[in-house]
């Protein structure tokens, strides 16, 4: 028997941040869309990444500061994490927000297929329902979005009872008192600083110089370095990971710095190494479709080699963010409905619930002095704002990248509070072309954190206000 058959102007492999949004605009276009997900819609962001952390970071920020309440005037006798109702607000919040993604697929008429789906053609997918179920999916125009999974480097142990993935890590029944996190980038140190704040003893081993390489300006991850440490946290860089063992109810780490061998101790070990683009097993490759090794080759516009297929978001590789593939979403649901918008890399932040904060868009200094840009760079600290001083969080500070006689915005980094919600204005500046005097010459609110860009800006002209000029 046949399998059954669906047509329709656009199909939209996976329901992740980029290919839900695809699905959605290409409805708004008047498209009719199908979106094909094997799982929850979301994606690995909304299910299992960005969102169900980020409840971790909050409710981990809320303890912290909890506990620091005497510095305010204010008496908590007793802070204490209790994890299964943290567990279960987690869970709440996403099943929250899934369901709103949901209804907004079904308010716009996208008709939402559950399954695994191979392509088989270039205008058709073929799609396993896991119940011994098969039905076939075309359509005029295909956008690509299967996203990524958990990078899993060939370490001899990983596969040991309580060696995780960052998957594994969301679901906290115990905390373990030590911990050791391989690898120091925006995963690891975001799931370091909360299994910290919940009272682990943390070990992260990062085999690169530094912590946050390509994520940040070097200053910044330069300093965030520092902080860590002081606060007790061991992170060490350069650190090879060799092989993992147990030793009865201990998990041992082997690692190699500079020729001598480590051994770290621990009860949990988070592997997290990245993620790569999930393109295994879809017949990409077979079809004809060009690929950049794992991930999938397209142009500006993020159209591939084969007619009317576009691809996005993490299974494109480049920056592996949720508001990224959300952009690509956008751009490609255009270009399959008529557009032809291209995509605009330049501005997108990368920001890192650390505590604190790190944020960052455009240029870094060593990427701007690379260029052979003639470049000035100027910084404001946390501990000059009010604000910053008010909400007792005054580490950090805020770096812009300025072309030499412009004054133009190449890049903006900052490390501190909120900084993750203050990066937009520097996404807005390096954007539009902005300068540093039109960031000087904008009103800033007082007491507000946003005047530590003020601030930065007017150290452009060598005229910052509430510091001492050196």
């Amino acid at each position: 028997m046949s399998a059954p058959q669906y047509n329709a102007d656009v199909a939209v492999l996976g329901g992740g941040p980029g290919g839900y949004v695809a699905a959605l605009v290409a409805a708004q276009r008047g498209a009719r869309v199908i979106l094909i997900e094997k799982e929850r819609v979301g994606g690995t962001c909304l299910n299992v990444g960005c969102i169900p952390t980020k409840v971790l970071t909050s409710a981990t920020e809320f303890l912290v500061r909890a506990k620091r309440a005497g510095d305010f005037g204010v008496s908590i006798p007793q802070v204490a994490a209790d994890l299964p109702a943290l567990m279960a607000f987690k869970r709440d919040t996403v099943d929250q927000l899934v369901g709103g993604v949901e209804q907004l697929l079904k308010s716009r008429k996208v008709t939402l297929i559950q399954g695994t789906a191979r392509m088989i053609k270039p205008d058709t997918f073929s799609i396993d329902d896991g119940k011994g179920g098969r039905q076939e999916v075309s359509a005029q125009r295909m956008i690509l979005a299967p996203g990524s999974i958990t990078a899993t480097p060939p370490i001899p142990g990983s596969n040991l009872p309580g060696v995780v993935t960052s998957t594994g890590a969301l679901d906290i029944e115990t905390v373990p008192a030590r911990m050791v996190v391989i690898g120091g980038g925006v995963i690891g140190l975001e799931f370091a600083c909360i299994y910290e704040a919940l009272g682990s003893q943390l070990t992260v081993l990062e085999m690169t110089p530094a912590i946050l390489l390509g994520a940040t300006d070097e200053a910044i991850a330069k300093r965030l370095h520092l902080m860590l440490r002081r606060r007790g946290m061991d992170v060490r860089t350069g650190a090879v990971v060799q092989r993992i063992e147990r030793i009865g109810e201990t998990l041992r780490v082997f690692s190699e710095t500079n020729g001598a061998e480590t051994a770290t101790d621990c009860e949990l070990v988070l592997i997290a190494t990245g993620r790569w683009p999930n393109t295994q097993g879809m017949r990409f490759s077979e079809l004809g479709l060009r690929m950049n090794g794992r991930a999938i080759a397209v142009d500006e516009q993020l159209a591939t080699n084969l007619p009317n297929v576009w691809a996005i978001g993490d299974a494109i590789g480049g920056w592996m963010l949720a508001h990224k593939a959300m952009v690509d979403g956008r751009v490609a649901a255009e270009n399959a409905t008529g557009g032809q918008r291209q995509v605009d890399y330049r501005c997108v932040p990368n920001v890192i619930f650390t505590r604190p904060e790190v944020a960052s868009v455009g240029l870094t200094e060593a990427q701007a002095r690379a260029a052979g840009s003639k470049i000035k760079v100027t910084q404001f600290p946390f501990s000059a704002n009010p604000r910053a001083r008010i909400l007792g969080e005054s580490d950090g500070m805020v770096r812009l990248i300025c072309e030499g006689g412009s004054g133009r915005v190449l890049g903006v980094h900052m490390m501190g509070p909120h900084v993750t919600d203050l990066i937009a204005e520097g996404a807005l500046a390096v954007q539009t072309g902005a300068t540093a005097d039109d960031l000087a010459w904008t009103t800033h609110a007082h007491p507000t954190l946003p005047e530590a860009m003020l601030e930065a800006a007017l150290g452009f002209r060598d005229a910052a206000i509430h510091i001492h000029s050196r």
